[in-house]
């Protein structure tokens, strides 16, 4: 296993987009995004006039969506952290990335607020991006344990709005999504989860086959066992 090579960004296309966005940015200050951020959008969106729409389109989304907003305190967030729906956990994987864990087996799709449990996505993105390193790395790990999965834990709309947001509004943040614990009832809903991904997402995910692979990418111990 190795690491997935971040795609060359044109460094006029960098410099033409940091410019646009000092523009927006000294009129306010709030739209502002680093070099870092700009070369995200530059990959995923592919040339400047897409990517600057694209930040602005995030920026708007962000302020009427209350990001800012969503705290561990907010109930939509409190209600899924109690519920142990996932966690950013403590350690970070192999490669220094922050680790996104979320337990299927404590989801039911029967039993649930789509719009609370979307603000909790985004808020645990968040947390996770705020705890990147951007200048050695700025992507996540994001792990799907599939043990104790049933059908009533397959939530389709979430998986939709988690690929949504991570291609609209958190660009070139999925570092890998490594799926452990899985099973063969699981296989017949990845065949309908990959036809909404692009080849690069699909490129990112990992289906973990044993212990011994899982340690190229984290070390087990740091999975949580009380959840």
């Amino acid at each position: 296993m190795s690491e997935i090579q971040l795609k060359p960004v044109n460094e006029g296309d960098v410099q033409e987009l940091k410019k646009r966005m000092k523009m927006i940015a000294d009129a306010d200050p709030s739209q502002y995004h680093n070099e870092f951020s700009l070369k995200r959008y530059l990959r995923a969106f592919k040339n400047v006039d897409d990517a600057f729409k694209a930040i602005l389109k995030t920026n708007k989304w962000r302020v009427e969506y209350g990001v800012e907003k969503l705290t561990a305190e907010s109930p939509e967030v409190k209600n899924n952290l109690e519920a142990n729906k996932a966690r950013v956990l403590k350690h970070r994987d192999m490669f220094g990335r922050p680790v996104v864990y979320i337990p299927a087996k404590n989801h039911n799709a029967s039993n649930r607020d789509i719009e609370e449990l979307t603000k909790f996505i985004v808020y645990c993105l968040e947390d996770a991006c705020k705890r990147c390193f951007e200048e050695v790395i700025d992507n996540l790990c994001i792990v799907f344990d599939l043990k104790d999965f049933g059908i009533s834990c397959m939530d389709y709309q979430l998986v939709k709005n988690l690929i949504w947001l991570l291609s609209r509004h958190y660009p070139e943040r999925l570092g890998v999504c490594l799926i452990i614990n899985s099973s063969a009832l699981f296989s017949s809903c990845w065949a309908s989860i990959k036809g909404w991904l692009d080849e690069n997402t699909t490129s990112k995910v990992t289906f973990v086959a044993s212990e011994e692979q899982l340690c190229s990418y984290l070390i087990p111990d740091i999975l949580p066992t009380d959840i």
